[in-house]
């Protein structure tokens, strides 16, 4: 199980697009990078993301609906709070782990603050 998490186009839904590709991935990727504002995020960070000191029990979805702009604090946020243990098991819950996926995210509203949150 996983988000999906994407940043939207207000206007028509579409997902929006960077100008180039990257390769900000999760548990699921494009091989060869993608233009797509788009993130797949392991449920294995949940109990990281509904801590109380990060975004509580909304969790990560405590951003779907907001623009990238509104997004950014927030993220930010809980960015700061976490640790940095990262393993080389993407799937392992840790700070380290769950805290570069945020970074991702947070880049991605720095893209297209104009943007809205969506996912699942």
């Amino acid at each position: 199980m996983s988000y999906d998490i994407y940043l939207k186009d207000r206007v028509t839904g579409e997902t929006l697009e960077a100008d180039a590709p990257h390769q900000m991935c999760g548990g699921t990727y494009a091989m060869y990078g993608t233009k797509e504002l788009w993130l797949n995020v392991t449920y294995n960070y949940s109990r990281v993301y509904n801590r109380e000191d990060i975004f509580g029990e909304k969790g990560i979805r405590i951003i779907y609906g907001m623009t990238g702009a509104e997004s950014i604090p927030v993220l930010e946020r809980a960015i700061a709070v976490l640790g940095n243990d990262v393993s080389n098991d993407y799937w392992e819950p840790t700070e380290g782990n769950a805290k570069r996926a945020l970074i991702y995210l947070l880049t991605m509203a720095q893209m297209r603050p104009d943007g809205v949150w969506d996912g699942d």
